[in-house]
């Protein structure tokens, strides 16, 4: 059985930030399944300076980068934990996206968007969706919207509203689809010559 490397990008370093509980939560749930291996990438513990140039056009790029930019290059997909500040994301998650371009290049990403509002971060989930599409990568149709995180999760990253269960399942699953077809083609493209190819994954109903 394949195993996917999916890492999640924890997108905010404010004071106070309650996106971490969504991140532990949907880390978690990621866990659960054989076909995944994932970890948490917090942009706080990253802490990256303002990008001054990419990380290919420069040969003294800040510390940690390098091991940034090799897990997401190794990822089968990526997985993007943002809240949503005046209508957008976040300028730390923005200025550690633009370090890096052909690691994203054919990536599935699953966006989870949080809010403290009753919209769930759709302004950002539609911004986001530009900016990984710009990276070259593909914004799974999927979304996890969070909304009121500040009551929907505990510290722990438990969700107090049992349809985050289901939510994050049918998320997860299209995740995973659309990583196992790249994959395949990928594997495809890779090997020109092999005969009957197989098919893509059977699609999770909509």
């Amino acid at each position: 059985m394949t195993t996917f490397y999916i890492p999640v990008i924890l997108g905010s370093t404010r004071r106070g930030r309650q996106s971490p509980k969504v991140a532990r939560f949907i880390a978690e749930r990621m866990r659960r399944s054989e076909k995944i291996e994932t970890e948490i990438l917090d942009l706080l513990e990253y802490d990256f300076p303002m990008m001054e140039e990419r990380l290919r056009l420069r040969d003294d790029p800040p510390p940690r980068l390098r091991e940034f930019a090799e897990k997401i290059s190794r990822a089968g997909a990526v997985v993007i934990v943002s809240p949503e500040y005046n209508s957008g994301y976040p300028g730390v998650l923005k200025n550690a996206l633009d370090y890096l371009l052909p690691e994203f290049r054919r990536k599935p990403v699953g966006i989870v968007t949080v809010s403290g509002g009753s919209f769930g971060g759709q302004s950002c989930l539609a911004q986001l969706r530009l900016v990984t599409l710009g990276l070259g990568a593909f914004p799974i149709p999927a979304s996890l919207p969070v909304s009121r995180v500040q009551d929907s999760f505990d510290e722990a990253g438990n969700p107090r509203d049992p349809a985050y269960e289901k939510r994050a399942e049918s998320f997860l699953s299209e995740l995973l689809w659309f990583t196992q077809a790249v994959a395949a083609q990928k594997a495809r493209e890779a090997h020109p010559a092999a005969a009957s190819p197989p098919g893509l994954p059977a699609r999770p109903p909509g």
